[in-house]
């Protein structure tokens, strides 16, 4: 039975400081915690001493621990978390609530520096941490974005990432093994043989994919002027897909596409992920895995679909840079002047393919898991806004005027080696895709 994602709040404390003043941050602190999460444990009463601390964790699974100096408590307190807990932390202080040359009534701070102290000694990540009172608006920040944090983490360990075929020559960076992603993101990997869906997709009647194809149509702007073959064929694909996905719990994919399924097949496989990735399925073209695994992140924290490509262009003077890829995007990511039209791949002058520009939004994020030069994985991150631009490429484009200036961006990610592939997700989910990569212990490359 699937353990259900769970975060503890565990203030502790000792009973020889001002009571009155801590009672009234811990309850500041649970109503803040309940209005983020409903996923939360705490306990009765605040942890005064490591009986009760001991007494509260026996009774916890927590996936996410955050832990309060509710008072000063010495380094015993956040030593008996360390070692009943294997889950991420997060260590807040409170602020004093009143400095008025009388009684120091928590000292929080101080504790602070004991339990960071002994959490460093057993832990090797970057140290989760926020400083102030449950009112302020920067703690409910870093809070939220901690939890949302969490739970991807818990998410990943649930996740199923399919990998269809094998990369094409030359883009071996999109390549994953099995171990690797279960070593470090918890993620399970299945491959299946691009031949193997191209086969399923022939055995289809016109048929058996006729509702697909009304759907398609009723997303897409102009199916219809794909010859018929094409678009009856695109259909095939797309149930193969789907059904795929579906019956093996499938919540990313990564998928061969060129030459395959312009050679054996005759159709391209683009406006089959594009679909996908309108059903909430990340889905990632050239088997680019790592590419399929950061659409999942930023899909899962704007719970809208991401945009996947290349970084084709930068304009210093507007400070841009433009993404395009040959035509995977979402249909809810067009513009709504255009909708989600279709046309042919740009090379292959077949479709159907998606060919529009992406909507406008006023906070995105750039991202993209990666390795470095000796196979560690590590976080690109940068905000920006996505502009009203119309398509600057045959295929889908979104430009993206970068919140750091984007000449700086690209010739440091070109010169530290970043993957060409890069996701630009709708809505500032920096803070969260940050502390992700510190519970995972991976480097971050942020701008």
């Amino acid at each position: 039975m699937k353990k259900e994602f769970q975060i503890a709040y565990v203030p502790i404390g000792v009973p020889t400081f001002h009571l009155e003043s801590a009672q009234k941050e811990f309850d500041k602190s649970v109503a803040l915690i309940k209005s983020l999460t409903d996923a939360c444990v705490f306990p009765k009463e605040m942890l005064l001493s490591i009986d009760l601390l001991d007494a509260f964790l026996e009774e916890c699974q927590p996936d996410l621990v955050i832990l309060q100096n509710i008072t000063f408590a010495n380094a015993a307190y956040a030593s008996e978390v360390l070692k009943k807990l294997d889950c991420p932390i997060l260590l807040w202080t409170l602020r004093e609530p009143a400095i008025d040359g009388g009684r120091l009534r928590l000292n929080s701070l101080t504790g602070a520096y004991s339990a960071a102290n002994a959490i460093k000694a057993f832990r090797k990540e970057p140290l989760n941490y926020i400083f102030g009172s449950p009112e302020e608006e920067e703690v409910r920040a870093k809070v939220g974005a901690t939890i949302r944090a969490a739970k991807l983490k818990y998410d990943m360990r649930h996740l199923t990432v399919a990998a269809v075929g094998h990369t094409p020559q030359g883009f071996g960076f999109g390549r994953a093994l099995d171990l690797e992603m279960l070593e470090n993101f918890g993620a399970s990997l299945e491959s299946i043989e691009a031949r193997e869906l191209i086969d399923i997709a022939k055995g289809y009647s016109d048929e058996d994919v006729k509702d697909y194809l009304a759907d398609a149509g009723e997303r897409m702007c102009g199916l219809e002027n794909t010859p018929e073959q094409n678009r009856k064929d695109f259909a095939r694909l797309y149930r193969a897909y789907k059904e795929y996905v579906k019956d093996h719990h499938v919540g990313a994919l990564a998928s061969r596409c060129w030459p395959d399924f312009f050679t054996a097949f005759g159709t391209p496989v683009c406006a089959v992920l594009a679909m996908l990735n309108d059903l909430g399925v990340a889905a990632s073209c050239e088997a680019d895995t790592y590419g399929a695994l950061s659409m999942y992140l930023g899909m899962q924290l704007t719970q809208q679909a991401t945009f996947f490509g290349d970084p084709v262009s930068m304009d210093e003077k507007e400070n841009t840079i433009t993404f395009w890829h040959c035509g995977t995007a979402a249909c809810s990511l067009a513009r709504e002047d255009t909708g989600a039209k279709v046309d042919v791949h740009c090379n292959r002058k077949i479709g159907p393919t998606l060919d529009f520009g992406c909507k406008p939004c006023k906070e995105v994020t750039i991202f993209r898991i990666g390795k470095d030069s000796d196979g560690g994985f590590r976080f690109f991150i940068a905000g920006g806004e996505a502009l009203d631009k119309p398509k600057q490429f045959n295929g889908t484009s979104l430009v993206v005027k970068t919140n750091a200036d984007a000449k700086t961006i690209v010739y440091e990610s070109v010169e530290a080696g970043w993957e060409p592939h890069f996701v630009v997700a709708y809505g500032n989910v920096a803070a969260e895709l940050e502390i992700l990569a510190g519970m995972l212990n991976m480097e971050v490359q942020r701008y």
